[in-house]
Formats: structure tokens, sequence, C-alpha cells
């Protein structure tokens, strides 16, 4: 998109030269053909050492954008990021082109498979199983009945994905306008699936709006989970039936969320924690420690606290 359209969607001023934007990025991966916005001071060193051409911002941050950068100026870079979205967005679904699949691969009824997608030896596909565009999908993998794969997911090898659940649909992301509005986000990023993952019957994994949703080597996921957008869930973690997690959550190695567990946004983790059943997580947790309850605390903190309650209840 021309930068004089971009303008002029957003109702902007600026009066230099005209050319080619194509993506939005992240503020770290982006480079002289990226738009970008920035609004929050915690990521003020990557908006320093960015490289995109343009970048979306307030008054307050114009001093920091670099030099070879160009300031547009807005009162909501998250909202102008939103609006312009759209007009990034780009189909999940196209069926024009052939794929590349291996001859192994063995494929049930009534399944579609887009365009520029590739399909290594050894994968069985059950029925009705939709797969985007531009889709890689490793070695040896079992995709059970109804599973939906949108475009750009990477599936590594030995990967099973158990019928029903759904990979790369959008994140719920929205703006919202000074009036309430909710103004959606088209979530043009994707889903990274390491090797020997296991997604169960109906779990969800959103794609990212920039970047990816990370699932790392080994880890399996039960049931009924949503996993949200630009989340990264480390080696061989375990989330049981249920569970949630918000955006952009990070967990480390060997991480285990029991069953109707859930996080809130933009936390970490840390490596063989385990949150027990119907655990809220709403701040960063160390790692090696056992968590419970809510508001969240140790386990055996926890079960005390509800043995002193069950004792003064008797009394009552």
């Amino acid at each position: 998109m021309k930068l004089s359209k971009i303008v002029e969607i957003l109702d902007l001023k600026y009066s230099g030269n005209d050319f080619d934007i194509e993506s939005f990025s992240l503020l770290e991966d982006a480079d002289e053909k990226n738009i970008v916005f920035f609004d929050d001071v915690k990521l003020i060193e990557k908006l320093k050492n960015t490289k995109a051409k343009v970048i979306l911002t307030t008054q307050k941050f114009t001093d920091k954008v670099p030099k070879n950068s160009i300031s547009l100026v807005c009162d909501n870079p998250h909202l102008a990021f939103a609006i312009l979205s759209r007009y990034f967005a780009q189909d999940s679904f196209d069926f024009d082109s052939k794929a590349n699949i291996d001859k192994s691969v063995k494929i049930g009824a009534n399944v579609q498979i887009g365009s520029n997608t590739t399909i290594q030896e050894g994968v069985v596909i059950y029925p009705n199983v939709t797969i985007g565009q531009n889709v890689k999908i490793g070695k040896n993998c079992t995709i059970y009945p109804s599973v939906v794969i949108y475009a750009k997911t990477l599936i590594g090898s030995n990967c099973v994905l158990q019928a029903g659940s759904i990979i790369g649909s959008d994140g719920f992301g929205y703006a919202h306008t000074k009036l309430g509005e909710h103004i959606k986000i088209y979530h043009n990023g994707n889903v990274i699936l390491e090797d020997n993952v296991e997604i169960g019957a109906n779990s969800t994994i959103d794609r990212a709006p920039l970047g990816s949703t990370i699932i790392k080597r080994g880890t399996k996921i039960d049931n009924l989970v949503q996993i949200g957008h630009n989340c990264e869930l480390g080696e061989h973690c375990i989330i049981v039936s249920q569970a949630g997690l918000s955006g952009s959550t990070k967990l480390g190695r060997n991480v285990i969320m029991g069953g109707q567990s859930a996080t809130a946004g933009h936390l970490s983790i840390g490596d063989f924690a385990i949150v027990a059943a119907r655990g809220g997580v709403t701040k960063t947790l160390e790692g090696e420690k056992t968590y419970g309850g809510f508001p969240l605390m140790l386990q055996k903190e926890w079960l005390k606290k509800q043995a002193k309650i069950k004792k003064i209840l008797k009394k009552i």
C-alpha cells in the first residue's frame, strides 16, 4: 500500500515522499519495507533500534524515533494499527494453486489443501480436514477428522492433531475507540508447532497479529484448551483440559497447567513450575514451584488456608 493511502485512511498529516509499504511488522523484525506502531514505553529500546521505515506513534515519542524512520503522529497508535490491519489481511484459504504433497501421504474424503502447501512423507490426513495455503507439515504427522489449519502454519514432524482442533485462527484482539466501539485487529502472523507436539480434540491455538504463536518440541495439549495469540510454550509442557492461556503468555520448559487453570496475558511462568487445577495466574511466576488457588499462591499455603477456613466454618 502507498504511504499516501495509509495517511488518507487514518486522516493524518504527511507531506513527504510517497512509496510502498509491504506490511506491518514487530519493532525488532522490521525493515525499510515495513510499518510499525509504538505506544508502550516498556519497548522504548526496541523503538530506538527499529529499522522500520514508518512508525505510527504519539507526539510524546517522536524524539525517540530513529533518524531514518518517518513518524506518523496519531492519538491512538494501537487503534490506527487495528484500522490498517484489515487492508493488509491475507486470505487464509486459497485453493487455486497446487500443493506439494509427498506420494506416501494418505488423504481421506473431503479434504481441502491450500495453494503452495507442503506435506512431507508419512502424513495421514483423515476426512473433512481443511488446510490453508502456504502451510508446511513435517514427516509422520497424524491429522484427525475436521481439523482446520489456517494459512502459514508451520508444523514439525511426528505431530498429532486430534479431531476438531483449530490451528491458526484469529486471536481475540480489538482496539477501542473513544466511544467504546471495538475495532477488529486482523491477525497476519502464524502458528508454529515444533516436532512431537500433540493437540487435543477441539483445542484452539490462535495465530499472532504480528510474529508467531509458538508451541515448542514435545509439548502435549489436552482437549478443550485455548492458547491465545503470541503465546510461547516451552519444550515438554503439559496443558490439561479446559486450561486457557491469554495472549503473550510465556511458559518455560516442562510447565504443567492443571485442568481449568488460566493465565492473564503478558506474563511468564518459569521452568518446571506447576499450576494446580483451577489456579488463576495473574503475575509472573518463578520456576520449580507448585502453585494453586485464586489469588494464586504456593499450593501448600493454599491447602493450609482451606483447612483453616473449614475449621472456622465448623464452629459457626
